[in-house]
């Protein structure tokens, strides 16, 4: 018999089940109260690699939260809070003396996207849950949202909530042409709106608002209606002053709906004062239990521990928050520009394959994928990374520099992905991808020199990327910077790298070789290969695998791989080694955050801890979001 009053669930439990809930708990369509629905998520997970996947990294989580707490209280201990938050109060009273309520800004975001296309050319899906997807949902119609289902959620575990589920194959090329139509509308209101996927996207209607002499919800209703009239497409907006605000407030009245929020200062910290953390456009789910950890659960909880965030400043980003209390946010509207773009790739995402054959395959139509990108882009690199994901769930790259642009052409792109791969095999995958960093715009002037030179191999080192100052580092120094570095929390890239499906084509992406995604950094300096999936972790490479870790000889001694001179894509230093030396250094720089951490741990005195608190690389931001 069961007792009346049972116990409460541990909140070791309770945290696997929302980490198990995946990344899109809070898309529009979903029950509010996803307990029940969280539970049989986690039934139906039970003793998948899935499940063990999760419950691993749930765990490395805990941890590190019981380690930053230990640092807090050790920050906290003998120290007068009163003069740190009469400090922050100031800078809050300078952030809110630049605020700016002159822009109007639209998020605009289609709804269900993949699944509203699939419905337009088979009307009997109308009224029935279905979902577009593989191994993996794409997209979730609304009907079966109601059962729990949505993007990013394995297929078997969308089928428990939902048996009834229809499962729609992917139609890339349909829903382009269906993105192209829906964004040249958007272009028609503002020229210079930036695109944020296939399915989403920034306007700033200001001018043509004043031009057309209408007000802001009479050209939102208009732009939506003609969206519908055109395409028979519904698409659901946010209209506030800046991004962030926009972006939150268009999964306000979803689907098909709009909302705007008055502009003014006083609705504005109304609004976010009990916004959901999780709410917050570049707050992940590991960033909201951190916070959680600290007792912020809404923005206006940021307040309160304010003094708590500026000692821990490089693990939280504190000018970030305040900024997100204040719900203040950059009010630039335009399209990413071509010299920001830093990498290039494309990715798919299938059930686990193990034949060698097939994962080739897969690999081929990547390639292809990124040929088109490289080709109607005009882009070329010099280092060619492929990414794949074991049936564990785990995510690993391999990476390639050449001191020649590579070719963009689909079988040379094949070849060199293939070289990467083979060695790895035999492995069981789930997705594979293929990128190129280290990017030469062909459409820019030629230097002096003409083609000839672009075609000759490159013998001066390549141009240093201009390191960019992380939210922690800026939010160090004495005078803080208000700009627009602080658009995200730390490390909130690296976890929407790991997301699902996530895409290579970013405008600003980290190069992760040689490393786990989701694996303790210090356990791949010793195994710098994956586990495989058969035989087992131990087998050893053939001494010619260009990752071989059982010789000792130099990878230039035994490939013929020059030494030259590179630069590092996360710390940007210039480096004198070949690319096993290169991949060597990355693999350090992804790992001293867990190095820094291990070093805090150690330190007796609570000013240590607190100088030695941890950041992530700086080379993460300006990610771009893609989504189903």
């Amino acid at each position: 018999m069961e007792p009346e009053n049972p116990p409460e669930p541990s909140q070791d439990s309770v945290s696997l089940l929302k980490r198990l809930a995946g990344p899109s708990s809070t898309k529009a369509g979903l029950t509010h109260d996803q307990t029940a629905i969280n539970r049989v998520i986690a039934e139906a997970s039970k003793g998948s690699k899935f499940y063990e996947n999760e419950k691993r990294k749930d765990k490395e989580l805990s941890e590190r939260i019981a380690k930053i707490l230990k640092q807090r209280d050790e920050a906290l201990q003998g120290v007068d809070i009163r003069p740190i938050e009469r400090n922050i109060d100031h800078l809050l009273e300078e952030l809110e003396s630049q605020r700016d309520l002159s822009q109007t800004v639209v998020h605009v975001d289609m709804d269900a996207f993949y699944c509203s296309v699939e419905l337009l050319d088979d009307p009997s899906l109308q009224g029935k849950p279905f979902a577009v997807g593989g191994g993996v949902l794409s997209t979730a119609s609304y009907e079966a949202r109601k059962f729990g289902a949505r993007s990013g959620m394995a297929t078997f575990v969308a089928k428990k909530l939902c048996p009834d589920l229809i499962l729609l194959k992917s139609n890339f090329e349909r829903y382009s042409e269906m993105s192209d139509k829906v964004m040249d509308i958007f272009e028609r209101y503002d020229p210079t709106m930036l695109a944020a996927g296939c399915d989403e996207g920034y306007l700033n209607i200001t001018k043509y608002c004043e031009e057309h002499m209408v007000d802001a919800d009479t050209c939102v209703q208009e732009i939506r209606d003609t969206v519908f009239r055109e395409t028979s497409l519904t698409v659901s907006a946010g209209i506030a002053p800046n991004k962030m605000l926009a972006k939150i407030c268009s999964d306000k009245n979803k689907p098909n709906g709009q909302y705007h929020l008055p502009f003014d200062h006083t609705s504005i910290k109304a609004f976010m004062h009990d916004l959901s953390i999780r709410k917050v456009p570049g707050v992940g789910r590991v960033n909201e239990r951190l916070l959680e950890a600290l007792g912020i659960k809404t923005c206006g909880d940021i307040f309160k521990h304010r003094a708590t965030l500026q000692l821990m400043d490089k693990q939280f980003g504190l000018v970030f928050l305040l900024r997100t209390y204040l719900g203040i946010a950059s009010n630039v509207v335009q399209p990413i520009q071509r010299e920001e773009k830093k990498s290039i790739g494309a990715e798919r995402t299938f059930h686990a394959l193990s034949n060698k054959t097939q994962i080739l395959r897969k690999l081929e139509e990547v390639a292809g994928e990124l040929e088109d990108d490289m080709v109607r882009g005009g882009w070329t690199g010099k280092t060619v990374t492929l990414k794949f994901k074991l049936d564990t769930f785990q995510v690993f790259t391999r990476a390639k520099s050449f001191d020649r642009w590579v070719s963009s052409k689909k079988e040379d792109l094949f070849a060199i992905g293939k070289e990467l791969l083979l060695p790895e095999l035999p492995l069981t995958l789930r997705l594979i991808g293929l990128r190129v960093t280290k990017l030469k715009d062909l459409h820019a002037p030629e230097p002096l020199g003409g083609i000839k030179r672009f075609l000759e191999p490159a013998n001066s080192s390549p141009r240093k990327r201009p390191r960019l100052a992380s939210n922690a580092e800026d939010c160090n120094d004495e005078e803080h910077n208000t700009g627009e570095d602080h658009e995200s929390m730390p490390g909130f890239y690296e976890e929407e790298e790991n997301a699902e499906g996530r895409g290579f084509d970013a405008p600003d992406d980290e190069e992760q070789t040689l490393i786990s995604h989701d694996s303790n950094p210090l356990h791949h300096k010793r195994r710098t290969r994956p586990p495989v999936s058969a035989p087992g972790p131990s087998r050893t490479r053939p001494s010619d695998s260009p990752f071989s870790a059982t010789t000792s000889k130099p990878m230039s001694a035994r490939q013929g791989d020059r030494v030259r001179h590179q630069d590092c894509p996360i710390c940007g230093k210039l480096l004198e080694t070949d690319n096993k030396g290169l991949n060597a250094h990355i693999d350090f720089c992804l790992s001293r955050n867990v190095i820094m951490e291990a070093q805090t741990e150690a330190q007796s005195t609570p000013k240590k801890s607190k100088d030695l608190v941890l950041s992530w690389p700086s080379s993460v931001k300006g990610k771009r979001k893609r989504k189903g």
